[in-house]
């Protein structure tokens, strides 16, 4: 991490770190409503540090202290999750149009799979690793729902998805559901995990449909996971392998530092 203007002092910083600047980062990670009950005599760095156990005195203690302030937003925003709640549904005529595309890499660019060939791998703390065609994938009991797709960088869009509920898939392999986290693999490199609360809400869904029409290669084709309580780097697309594990499999950004529960 570095800071364009050196020499703020305080009894808790090293003189080359900028103090504005870390407590901007630490204010972004305790931003959203559930963070918001640590009140605000922590949202300082003296606070937050002591609750953290950090000592603020050079780069990489710096990186540590707001990895420690990122756990600890996780596990306030899965203390507070709430499984049977759901989210927001909106109308076909409220449906944003068209929905936008959006990865790490230009639209041109998104993985094409070849359907007939496409083989969804099971593994993990499952009854049943066997791999499953689309064709039954598509005979999986189904389920429709209109929800907001929310981004981290500040926009949203409704879209119309289309699956089977993902907690029907897990009870179809078998899956512990006892155990703590769901892992994706995707084509194009990208991977994800969530806590097993998320998997089970009734509206996670594996959706293999947008608007009534096979999901699109830029939507996420062969299936995309769709959790409307997540925020959108949390929904994967292009799945090719889902396992179940008691092992924390971390994901795509959040191994680039953005929190892992990721609630919307």
């Amino acid at each position: 991490m570095k800071f364009d203007e050196p020499g703020r002092k305080a009894s808790l910083i090293a003189p080359e770190l900028d103090r504005e600047l870390l407590l901007i980062d630490a204010r972004r990670e305790l931003k959203m409503p559930s963070r918001r009950l640590f009140g605000k005599q922590l949202i300082s760095l003296g606070g937050l540090a002591m609750l953290t156990g950090c000592s603020l005195s050079d780069n990489k203690s710096v990186e540590t202290f707001l990895a420690r302030v990122s756990r600890l937003n996780d596990g306030v925003q899965g203390w507070l999750f709430d499984p049977n709640r759901l989210a927001p549904t909106y109308t076909r005529a409220e449906m944003t149009r068209p929905f936008p595309f959006n990865a790490f890499y230009g639209v041109d660019k998104a993985p094409v799979v070849d359907g007939d060939d496409f083989r969804l791998k099971v593994s993990g703390l499952v009854a049943s690793g066997r791999a499953w065609t689309l064709t039954e994938l598509y005979a999986l009991p189904h389920a429709e729902q209109i929800t907001r797709h929310i981004c981290v960088e500040g926009w949203s869009a409704i879209g119309r998805w289309g699956g089977t509920p993902f907690s029907e898939f897990l009870k179809r392999v078998g899956a512990d559901t006892s155990a703590k986290y769901v892992g994706f693999k995707c084509a194009d490199d990208y991977y994800e995990s969530i806590d097993m609360a998320t998997a089970l809400h009734p509206q996670t869904l594996l959706t293999f449909t947008y608007d009534g029409e096979t999901l699109p290669v830029k939507y996420g084709y062969p299936m995309k996971l769709r959790m409307p309580t997540k925020l959108g780097y949390k929904n994967p697309k292009h799945v090719m392998e889902i396992f179940v594990t008691n092992t924390f499999p971390g994901g795509y950004w959040v191994d680039q530092g953005y929190n892992w529960f990721g609630g919307s």
